[in-house]
């Protein structure tokens, strides 16, 4: 996980395309500069990024069901319920499926789990847009290789 520039996906351990669901992990880091403020003395992950989290794992199913030709960008956050505490140096494991697609929108269902215990889920609502320009897809890409993602999705 680097906070730093939002990438809050380390690698995808299990993407089944045709089964519209994926696994992935992100390890907290154990020092940021977010856990001066959140809280000192006592440092949680912010539910916010737990959020963001599974809309990531979210965005790289829909990347790998959608043959990265769209890019899904988050509208809507429905039922968010943050379960249980994430702290740093826990490793995060993100699960996420796709409920249902069509008009150019998508919804999933996503929960995160640290050793096997339920910390938070939510219900994703996406807007599905062709990438803006060649510069967006070619950066997505290099994130995809460093998380692991099927280069075969990615080529055009």
């Amino acid at each position: 996980m680097q906070l730093e520039y939002f990438h809050m996906i380390d690698r995808i351990v299990d993407l089944k395309v045709d089964e519209k669901t994926i696994v992935v992990e992100a390890l907290v880091p154990k020092e940021s500069t977010i856990f001066e403020g959140h809280f000192p003395g006592y440092p949680l992950m912010p539910g916010v990024l737990l959020i963001e989290s599974m809309a990531q794992a979210s965005g790289w199913l829909q990347l790998g069901v959608f043959k990265f030709e769209r890019m899904p960008i988050l509208a809507a956050v429905k039922e968010a319920k943050v379960r249980g505490s994430v702290y740093p140096g826990d490793l995060m494991s993100i699960e996420a499926s796709l409920t249902h697609e069509g008009s150019g929108y998508a919804m999933t269902e996503a929960k995160i789990r640290v050793g096997g215990k339920l910390r938070a889920n939510s219900a994703l609502t996406f807007t599905l847009i062709p990438f803006p320009n060649a510069d967006m897809r070619g950066y997505m890409a290099k994130v995809a290789e460093r998380v692991g993602f099927p280069q075969q999705a990615v080529s055009p």
